[in-house]
């Protein structure tokens, strides 16, 4: 069966949603970001400030390949990793795309007072979650199922996905 990759601006939930979507599917979880920590031995924040986002984006285009040629897996990406158009095609390849969405407001408020949000972290909060909101307005639409967390509980986006897979027979 295809992946189902959950794909979204940051602090819309895809870790928790797509954690929980994996044990109610009985399916791997895989999280982008905490593979990338373990094969780096560095967290996210770390390589941004030592190695520059260009590194960790080599370092998720490696996961998006190997990652694409496994079945059965709900795998939660970083907010940034379909900036990139061949981890769009990888991805889309071998799975099915839901986006996580939720308003600035939201993604402001479970987003303050964290320090591991290294896009995030210089700067007014709140011009940073629009500017990058704005910058990549478009980019989650390639999403085949968007859902938004922000007026859905943890259950309720899991049930959408659910009904979105189980309409298309995506899932047994």
């Amino acid at each position: 069966m295809k992946n189902i990759v959950i794909i979204g601006f940051m602090a819309t939930g895809k870790s928790t949603v797509g954690r929980r979507l994996a044990q109610r599917l009985g399916r791997v979880f895989i999280d982008t970001d905490k593979e990338i920590e373990a094969v780096t031995g560095k967290t996210v924040a770390q390589i941004f400030a030592r190695d520059g986002a260009v590194r960790f984006r080599s370092e998720e285009a490696l996961l998006v390949k190997k990652l694409s040629l496994r079945e059965d897996l709900v795998i939660a990406t970083g907010g940034g990793i379909v900036l990139d158009p061949e981890n769009v095609r990888l991805l889309k390849k071998s799975g099915i795309l839901v986006a996580l969405s939720a308003s600035p407001d939201v993604i402001y408020q479970r987003t303050r007072g964290k320090k591991n949000r290294p896009l995030l972290s210089r700067g007014d909060l709140r011009e940073k979650i629009d500017a990058l909101l704005k910058e990549r307005e478009n980019i989650y639409s390639v999403a085949d199922l968007t859902v938004n967390t922000g007026v859905c509980t943890i259950e309720e986006s899991v049930q959408q996905i659910l009904a979105f897979l189980s309409e298309r027979e995506l899932i047994r």
